[in-house]
């Protein structure tokens, strides 16, 4: 538990006993997980407090978005030296048959020339296809 709290406290958020369980709940996931996934191993935890320590989390980079096409906001975990700069973005793998998304974080996003004037603010890399499980 010590080492939970200690991600916490390194991304600045305030321990209590209830984002310590989500947190767990997070880091349980081996692949990309939604507000409804954590409601559904949850139950004990109500919608809006899962939402406020998701907002929190995102907030203190502590796990990153991925918006998978799919309708349903996915979130990750974040490993504790990103720092959720450009630099640090990667791709995601969304399978189109069993519907999950993971990370692939040894595929880092390409750099794009924009023209001059832009601003590059946030990027979603997204491939879409079928994972090594659902691909037979």
């Amino acid at each position: 538990m010590e080492e939970l709290e200690q991600r916490l406290i390194d991304r600045g958020i305030h321990v209590t006993a209830v984002r310590l369980l989500v947190l767990k709940a997070m880091l349980n996931y081996r692949r990309a997980f939604s507000l409804a996934d954590l409601e559904e191993v949850l139950g004990s935890v109500d919608k809006s407090t899962l939402s406020r320590a998701i907002r929190l989390f995102h907030e203190k980079l502590l796990i990153h978005s991925i918006d998978d096409g799919s309708g349903s906001v996915k979130y990750s975990v974040c490993s504790s030296d990103c720092s959720c700069c450009l630099n640090d973005l990667h791709v995601h793998f969304y399978c189109t048959r069993c519907r999950q998304t993971r990370c692939l974080e040894q595929i880092a996003i390409p750099p794009v020339q924009l023209p001059p004037g832009f601003r590059l603010e946030a990027v979603n890399f997204v491939l879409k296809g079928r994972c090594d499980k659902c691909r037979s």
